[in-house]
C-alpha cells in the first residue's frame, strides 16, 4: 500500500499545532521532507519579547546533518545551539556553555570538563547507577504495592534515576534535589501549556530557573573551594588547563547544561524505551531472551526515541549544501529524529529493532566537536534501567498512552502509566 504523504507547502514547522499532532503524522511529514530535492525554510516562531528573525532552514536528511555538524568552522554554534530566535545577552549567560560555544574557547573548555571525567570517577558513577537503580525500583515497587498497582514510570522511575546519577556525580543536597528537577521542567518545557500557563511567562520563568540553578551550583563551587572534595564540582572547580580554571559562571552554566543533557535526555530514552517494548512485544521477548542484546538494543532505542528534537547552527559564510547555496548568518536546524528515520540509511527505519546493527545514528548529536561528552556514561544508564526493570519489575506493563510534552527541542513524554500486575 502506498503512503500519502502531505504537501511539502503545508507543512509549518513552527507552528505550535504541529508539535501537538500525533507521532505518526509528525513522521509523515518529515519523510516529505527528506524527499524534497531542496531543504526547505521555514519562518520562525513568533516569541515574546524577542526579535523575529528572518527564519531557518529544516535539515531532515541524514547526509545534510551529517555535513553541516562535522564542518564547525563553516557552521558555529556560537550564535546559538539550542534556540531558533538569537537569544537576549541574559538567557546567553545561563545557556552559554559548552554547547553554544566555538572554538578555541569551546576546545579549552571541553578539555578542562574532559580532565575532571577521570576514568576512576567515570567507574564510579557506573557503580552508582547499580545501586541507585535498585532503589529507585524498590520504591517504585513499595508505591505500586500501597495503592492498585499503579504508578507514573516518568516520576517515579525515568526521572528520578538519572537525576540521582547528577546529584551524586556533583554531591547535590538531597535537600536541593526537587528544586533542580523542577527548574529544568521549566527550562525545558518549549512552551508546553500545563508547564508554561502562557508565552508571555515564559522567558521570565527560563530566566528564573536559570538563576535559581546558577545560585545554586555558584554555592557549590564556592564550598567545594574551601574544602575540595571527591566529586566533579570539586574536580571542575580545581582542574586547570594551559594554567585556566573554570570561573564559577562557568560551572554553573555547564551543570545546567549537564542537567539538561545528561537527565532529561536519558529519562526520554527510558520512557521512550518502555513505551516501544510495549508496542513491540516481539522486540521484547527477543531483548530477554537473549541479553546480550543489550548493546544494539541501548542504540535502537536512543535512535527510535531521538530524544532531543534539533539542534541549530549558523554558516559563518556563504556556502553550499547538497547542492543548495546559502548565505553568511543563514540559520540551520539539524532534525536529529527525521535523519534518524532516513531511509536511504536505516533499512525499515520505522521498525523498532532491538538487534539492529549497524546503527549509525545521531542519538547523541551528529560527528563534530560538539558530540555528546556523556554518550558512554548515558548508554550505561540506560543499559542498567532496563536490566533492573526487567530484574526487579518483570512484571511491569503499560497501562495507558503517554502524555506528550508539547515541545518543539525535547521529544519528551511528561507521565506513562504503568502498572505491577503481581501488585494490583
Amino acid at each position: 500500500m502506498s503512503l500519502t504523504l502531505p504537501e511539502v507547502d503545508g507543512i509549518d514547522l513552527s507552528d505550535e499545532e504541529f508539535r501537538a499532532r500525533p507521532p505518526a503524522e509528525r513522521e509523515a511529514a518529515f519523510l516529505a521532507l527528506r524527499r524534497h530535492p531542496r531543504i526547505p525554510f521555514f519562518a520562525e516562531p513568533d516569541f515574546p519579547f524577542i526579535e523575529q528573525g528572518p527564519g531557518y532552514y529544516a535539515v531532515t536528511r541524514h547526509a545534510d546533518v551529517d555535513a553541516i555538524s562535522s564542518r564547525p568552522a563553516l557552521f558555529c554554534s556560537g550564535e546559538g545551539a539550542v534556540s531558533i530566535a538569537d537569544l537576549p545577552e541574559e538567557l546567553r549567560e545561563f545557556y552559554g556553555s559548552l554547547i553554544s560555544m566555538d572554538d578555541p574557547r569551546h576546545a579549552k573548555i571541553r578539555r578542562i570538563v574532559s580532565k575532571a571525567f577521570t576514568p576512576r570517577m567515570l567507574e564510579a558513577l557506573v557503580d552508582s547507577v547499580e545501586s541507585l537503580a535498585d532503589e529507585i525500583l524498590a520504591a517504585a515497587r513499595r508505591t505500586a504495592e500501597a495503592g492498585d498497582g499503579t504508578f507514573d514510570l516518568v516520576k517515579e522511575v525515568s526521572a528520578p534515576l538519572p537525576l540521582a546519577v547528577i546529584c551524586r556525580m556533583m554531591s547535590i543536597p538531597e535537600a536541593d534535589r526537587q528544586l533542580v528537577l523542577e527548574q529544568l521542567n521549566i527550562i525545558l518545557s518549549g512552551g508546553d501549556p500545563e508547564l508554561v500557563a502562557t508565552p508571555e511567562d515564559a522567558i521570565g520563568l527560563v530566566l528564573e530557573a536559570g538563576a535559581a540553578l546558577s545560585g545554586l551550583m555558584q554555592r557549590l563551587a564556592d564550598e567545594r573551594l574551601q574544602t575540595p572534595t571527591d566529586d566533579l564540582t570539586s574536580a571542575l572547580v580545581r582542574t586547570e588547563v594551559d594554567g585556566e580554571t573554570l570561573s564559577t559562571q562557568e560551572i554553573a552554566s555547564f551543570f545546567i547544561l549537564l542537567c539538561v543533557a545528561g537527565n532529561e535526555t536519558t529519562r526520554n530514552a527510558i520512557t521512550h524505551g518502555v513505551w516501544a517494548l510495549h508496542e513491540n512485544p516481539g522486540q521484547k521477548a527477543r531483548w530477554l531472551a537473549d541479553p546480550s542484546l543489550s548493546k544494539t538494543a541501548v542504540e535502537e532505542i536512543v535512535r527510535y526515541a531521538s530524544p532531543v528534537n534539533w539542534m541549530r547552527r549558523t554558516a559563518t559564510q556563504d556556502v553550499e549544501v547538497a547542492g543548495q547555496q546559502f548565505r553568511r548568518g543563514d540559520k540551520f536546524l539539524m532534525f536529529y529524529g527525521s535523519a534518524n528515520r532516513d531511509e536511504t540509511v536505516f533499512t525499515d527505519p520505522d521498525s523498532f529493532d532491538v538487534g539492529r546493527d549497524p546503527n549509525p545514528h545521531f542519538g547523541f548529536g551528529a560527528p563534530g566537536p560538539h558530540f555528546c561528552l556523556g554518550a558512554h556514561l548515558a548508554r550505561r544508564e540506560v543499559a542498567v534501567a532496563f536490566r533492573k526493570i526487567f530484574e526487579l519489575l518483570p512484571d511491569l506493563e503499560v497501562a495507558g498512552e503517554p502524555d506528550r510534552l508539547r515541545s518543539s527541542f525535547v521529544n519528551g513524554i511528561k507521565r506513562l502509566p504503568v502498572r505491577l500486575t503481581g501488585a494490583s
